[in-house]
């Protein structure tokens, strides 16, 4: 494995019985890096971090995390590892400082008072450090759990939806800090649903029915995705959307208020379906360039087409 790398495989699939739940994934993380990983809820996203960072051994494909085997040496991945899931896993009644104190107690760490201090001086939790858990907001009890994962000091961190409920202020003090630990040298790899988080990433892969479709950074996957995107405006623009959406060359229809994006992979098809139906309606028609959803949405109906 190249030293840039914290995370090389490739080839890596699951199965379980006759369904291929993740099939042959290649990727390559680099070290200090945010990589996005975005896909449709059961596309293998979870699957794919837990065999990447020792949880689950891959039924083929091979690869290093950290420089050590996935499957070799899985045990000594999952100590050099912070992984934070979706779901907060700590106890409610106890206060932040106990959970704290439990988790490094569990885990066998030494400095335990120190490493506790300096996780709730990072995560600002110190004022906070006798409220019991339970009584948290959904951004307190992230700012917690990843506390939690930042005790033994991990040089990966593996993010399952982190923010998932979580109000748009406490996400962005979230994201701040985590290209703070990126700044260090922290890899962080972060599987999200949101579109504003995806562009906060350095990298990203879109992943849907197993497969990782796409991969780069946010600009490379908008230039190279051959869309077209369109966007209407006028107090009718919204009532052309149920007629657009089954026209031919188009892909995706989005409302924005009094606003409609449209786009697809053929400009000509699409402003033959579009550009009749604005002049009918008195609506202006603008070219834009094509959002990261709009391409994600295009190769997720894409990939569901290639299965059917």
């Amino acid at each position: 494995m190249a030293d840039d790398f914290t995370i090389d495989v490739q080839g890596l699939t699951k199965r379980y019985g006759e369904r291929t739940v993740v099939d042959g994934l290649n990727m390559q993380v680099r070290r200090g890096e945010i990589y996005g990983f975005l896909g449709p809820n059961g596309s293998g996203k979870t699957t794919s971090i837990r065999m990447m960072c020792g949880l689950l051994t891959p039924d083929a494909g091979e690869g290093h995390t950290l420089g050590l085997d996935v499957v070799r040496e899985a045990t000594q991945i999952k100590k050099r590892v912070g992984y934070m899931t979706q779901r907060f896993g700590l106890y409610e009644d106890l206060s932040i400082r106990e959970n704290l104190e439990f988790v490094a107690r569990v885990y066998g760490l030494d400095r335990r008072g120190e490493r506790v201090d300096a996780s709730l001086q990072r995560l600002g939790l110190t004022a906070r450090a006798q409220q019991l858990a339970g009584r948290l907001s959904g951004g307190w009890k992230q700012r917690l759990a990843l506390a939690a994962c930042m005790l033994h000091e991990p040089e990966l961190l593996l993010l399952d939806e982190p923010t998932a409920g979580v109000d748009p202020g406490a996400r962005r003090d979230f994201w701040n800090e985590i290209h703070a630990l990126a700044a260090t040298g922290i890899t962080v790899l972060v599987s999200t649903h949101y579109m504003d988080e995806a562009e906060r990433c350095h990298r990203l892969g879109y992943i849907a029915y197993g497969k990782l479709l796409v991969h780069g950074t946010p600009q490379e996957l908008v230039e190279r995705s051959g869309l077209a995107s369109r966007s209407l405006e006028g107090e009718r623009a919204a009532e052309l959307a149920p007629e657009l959406e089954h026209r031919d060359g188009v892909s995706t229809v989005t409302r924005l208020g009094d606003t409609l994006r449209v786009s697809g992979p053929d400009a000509a098809a699409l402003d033959a379906a579009v550009r009749p139906l604005a002049e009918r309606a008195g609506v202006a028609v603008h070219e834009t360039a094509p959002s990261l959803e709009e391409v994600f949405i295009f190769h997720s109906r894409s990939a569901a087409d290639n299965m059917q």
